[in-house]
């Protein structure tokens, strides 16, 4: 049995990342991303299938670059399944009030009553192929899937953490293809060391910091990695004590730990002086949420900025840096080097295409994988079976 793969968003690119993975007469979209800094047409996927003739889309977690383009794929006539888990549910629809077209997400709104739930580690049936999950590593509720039909394999990492402080990864099967996160190419400094150096910023910093961070996931690595006292934003604090409820996405200890020091953290109010400790407010960019009121406000009054994360061109954060006028040191959120060779011997070193990174660092990571086609793009098919890629 063969299986057709469109290459739907992400390759050779970061953002809009999606993957559509079917048969004849049937098709599932995996992740419906939008790219940031991007316009028009180039902000969404580009599915080769008529978007209303998908069967279903699965998405992973409800960070902008995987769910964002939900909106668009209703007001393209998307009638399909939507499958996801709670956690996803539960925070997609602010991510699509940050990242959507205003237009898009008044006519076609969050979907809630059509919202069908699994939790990770669940195998589903959809459109009549087996789709097994798995933690990722990467934030609470998200997952891994892994398409099987007929004894031909497809595994979609979505975005994983093999080395995170805080959160589960699950391993993944051995696959026939294996579609990477390759966010980072082949970065080789892990998440630990990487911690101790932001560790190290911020403590150089007594008079107070600010850390812009998306609302799940990395928030919760930077709070396991902070040296002492810290605020947050008043408004996140009710959302990171949920995160931490769900203590099967925790490693061991940490919902203790975490807990402790969010109760102990200052909440950080719109209006009020900025702190003499360190402040973390989302998102990780400046183009939503409080930072994108913090992030000026800091700068103009001399107020240390640490960035984090990827930061695309145009975005408040990318713009600052630039300039010089914020420091960025990696939080690790999607595997490094060793994380990402290990994913693939584990999956039985199978044909390997890598997501979420441009040309330049595809092609480094691909000198310490053999098998991964670095040339893949955007807008590719190709066909996964008896006659692999």
């Amino acid at each position: 049995m063969t299986l057709d793969v469109e290459l739907a968003g992400g390759f050779g690119e970061k953002g809009r990342t999606s993957v559509v993975v079917g048969r004849e007469g049937q098709r599932v979209m995996l992740d419906a991303g939008i790219k940031v800094g991007a316009t028009g047409r180039d902000y969404y996927p580009r599915p080769l299938t008529p978007v209303d003739r998908l069967d279903a889309v699965l998405i992973s977690h409800a960070h902008e670059d995987h769910v964002g383009a939900l909106n668009w794929l209703l007001s393209e006539g998307f009638r399909g399944r939507i499958l996801m888990t709670a956690e996803t549910r539960d925070e997609a629809p602010a991510t699509l009030a940050a990242y959507g077209e205003q237009a898009l997400v008044e006519a076609y709104p969050f979907p809630a009553d059509r919202i069908e739930l699994f939790r990770p580690g669940d195998v589903l049936d959809v459109a009549g192929f087996r789709i097994a999950t798995g933690r990722s590593g990467h934030v609470v509720g998200g997952v891994w899937f892994a398409l099987e039909d007929d004894g031909t394999r497809v595994v979609y990492c979505a975005d994983v953490v093999p080395d995170s402080a805080v959160f589960v990864m699950d391993r993944m099967p051995e696959c026939d293809l294996l579609l990477l996160d390759a966010s980072y190419g082949a970065d080789p400094v892990s998440g630990h060391e990487r911690a101790q150096r932001i560790a190290a910023w911020i403590a150089e910093r007594a008079g107070g910091c600010l850390l812009p961070t998306p609302l799940s996931g990395r928030s919760l690595e930077l709070v396991a990695a902070m040296p002492g006292r810290f605020a947050i934003h008043a408004s996140m604090r009710e959302h990171l004590l949920a995160q931490i409820e769900a203590v099967q996405a925790l490693k061991p200890g940490m919902p203790e730990l975490l807990r402790a020091r969010i109760n102990a953290a200052l909440d950080w109010k719109d209006g009020e002086a900025l702190p003499d400790c360190p402040l973390l407010a989302d998102d990780g960019m400046g183009r939503a949420g409080p930072s994108s009121r913090l992030i000026p406000l800091a700068d103009a009054q001399g107020f240390p900025i640490l960035l984090s994360g990827h930061l695309p061109a145009g975005t408040p954060g990318f713009e600052l840096h630039a300039k010089g006028r914020a420091d960025w040191i990696r939080m690790p959120t999607h595997p490094t080097l060793a994380g990402n060779v290990e994913i693939w011997e584990h999956a039985g070193r199978p044909a390997v295409l890598g997501h979420s990174c441009g040309p330049d660092e595809i092609a480094r990571l691909g000198e310490h994988i053999p098998a991964l086609q670095s040339g893949r793009r955007t807008g590719d098919r190709l066909v996964v079976g008896q006659e692999v890629l």
